[in-house]
């Protein structure tokens, strides 16, 4: 397992499509680092009336906004792109379907998880340095507030990743992969807006965009509409994981490379 884990560590690390995706997120960092800089100067022309109603965003809040689609994109690509070029033949041959398919799990949530969790932390940290002695809303609350939300960020960001995975092994495409992820994080959650109260609130808790917000707000940030508390929101979301992976496995073994 071991040797295939380094294969698919080696095919990921000098894929061109991973540097991108790990640029993406780097820049949104500095960007959520601009924000900050932004939010601490407006805060300084503030009047006190103003700065008792204004209400910040989160210091990474660009930045949480990116890591679902790109976590998306790792995770389609490292599957898809095999049946893309017609290496996964190629690959099969070498190893066994169970060990590859484990491996490229593996290795995707793993690269994922480390992007999202040092990106997130960066850009926290950034954003405490950069508002300084400033009580802004959230980017002034306690560093130990913000702990849960910096060790969960990177295990969710990598559950997206493991459910575009196993649905990129079930579809065998990546622009399906990826348009069928992005409409459920999109697209879905609007129409739920569009519901009458409680039917849109109790979906969107279920949708997996908003298992996230449920799991990993950052302190001080509402959840959105959400009706499940943090441990039944990661319950349900592992429900997705297992299930995509379970599918994808079951397609990766039965069907022909």
């Amino acid at each position: 397992m071991t040797d295939a884990i380094a294969a698919e560590w080696y095919k990921l690390r000098t894929a061109c499509s991973t540097a991108w995706i790990l640029a993406v997120v780097a820049a949104f960092v500095v960007l959520s680092a601009l924000s900050s800089w932004y939010l601490a100067h407006y805060w300084d022309g503030l009047s006190p009336r103003r700065r008792e109603e204004f209400d910040a965003p989160s210091a990474d809040q660009p930045l949480s906004v990116a890591l679902p689609v790109c976590a998306v994109v790792l995770g389609a690509l490292t599957v898809t792109s095999e049946y893309a070029t017609g290496m996964i033949g190629t690959s099969v041959a070498v190893l066994p379907r169970r060990r590859l398919y484990a491996a490229k799990a593996l290795v995707a949530a793993g690269v994922m998880l480390t992007a999202a969790a040092a990106g997130t932390a960066v850009a926290v940290l950034a954003g405490r340095a950069i508002v300084g002695g400033r009580p802004v809303p959230v980017l002034g609350a306690p560093l130990a507030d913000g702990v849960p939300h910096l060790l969960l960020t990177g295990p969710v960001a990598a559950a997206f990743t493991l459910i575009a995975f196993g649905l990129g092994a079930v579809l065998r495409s990546t622009a399906a992969t990826i348009t069928t992820m992005v409409a459920q994080m999109v697209v879905l959650p609007t129409l739920t807006g569009l519901l009458p109260s409680p039917y849109g609130e109790r979906i969107w808790s279920a949708l997996p965009e908003g298992l996230a917000e449920q799991i990993a707000a950052p302190p001080g940030v509402s959840a959105g509409p959400g009706v499940l508390s943090a441990p039944v929101a990661a319950a349900v979301l592992l429900v997705y994981v297992a299930v995509a992976l379970g599918a994808g496995r079951l397609s990766f073994l039965r069907r022909d490379a």
